[in-house]
């Protein structure tokens, strides 16, 4: 059971990146660009910890495409939050 949720959550990040890639071929926005980015390396990591298992000491190291990923969306969220122009004044 718990390979068929790995294997699930593992397409659905696949779909999240080709989703958001579609929307930057549309509108070229960058955040678009990084979600999928991220969600892909999201698949990876995700592909990577269910290939080698949970008692593999090499696993460790596949949860750092995790932190990479959300620090990719963080930066994005970031830079498209510093350009775009104060509305409030």
């Amino acid at each position: 059971m718990i390979e068929f949720l790995s294997g699930s959550l593992t397409i659905a990040y696949l779909i999240a990146g080709v989703y958001f890639l579609r929307f930057w071929k549309r509108f070229h926005d960058p955040l678009f660009l990084a979600f999928a980015i991220a969600f892909w390396l999201l698949t990876l990591n995700q592909f990577l910890v269910s290939a080698w298992g949970a008692a593999d000491e090499r696993s460790g190291y596949a949860y750092l495409l995790r932190v990479f990923g959300f620090v990719i969306i963080l930066f994005a969220i970031a830079r498209k939050n510093a350009s775009s122009p104060n509305k409030h004044n």
